[in-house]
């Protein structure tokens, strides 16, 4: 009974280790779009729908001990007024070379001022990779706000685990 037990208690202690997260934290700091379309709707003022292709540079930030360096994010906005909400991906380029795939929307509506963000959060999930982080998962949030000379820097942080 006593061996039963102990098995027991090691398969439970290894379950839940092969399901522990690591924290991650990052910021990103990220240039005006290299790419943008937008289409006025045309039923108010100030109402438009755009896709943006933007370049950003992590200033801190690693998973699974692997720097984050480069990412692309590539995103649909939908504008009104004052107001923005977004989803899009972003393709981080790992310092090894590995790229890890992160899907993102607006949390509460973002804020914009004379065509320029201003503040927004954003929440995230990692949905896989390629090499180290092929298999990766993770979830979590950001914070972003904009800059005078039009940049916006994201500050990022959630879980994720490495399979």
């Amino acid at each position: 009974m006593r061996k039963l037990w102990l098995v027991g208690c090691t398969v439970l202690l290894l379950a839940s280790l092969s399901l522990a997260k690591d924290k991650l934290v990052s910021q990103w700091n990220c240039g005006k779009p290299s790419d943008a379309h937008s289409i006025d709707v045309g039923d108010q003022a100030n109402h438009t729908y755009a896709i943006t292709k933007t370049t950003c540079t992590a200033a801190k930030g690693e998973v699974g001990g692997v720097k984050e360096k480069e990412g692309i994010g590539t995103q649909f906005n939908e504008t009104m007024g004052d107001t923005t909400t977004w989803h899009g991906v972003f393709v981080v380029t790992a310092e090894n070379g590995d790229k890890i795939y992160y899907h993102y929307s607006n949390s509460g509506k973002g804020m914009v001022k004379d065509g320029q963000f201003q503040s927004g959060d954003n929440k995230w999930s990692i949905a896989g990779g390629t090499g180290k982080f092929a298999a990766a998962k993770g979830e979590g949030s950001c914070s972003g706000k904009g800059n005078a000379d039009g940049t916006v820097t994201w500050d990022c942080m959630g879980t994720y685990a490495l399979k």
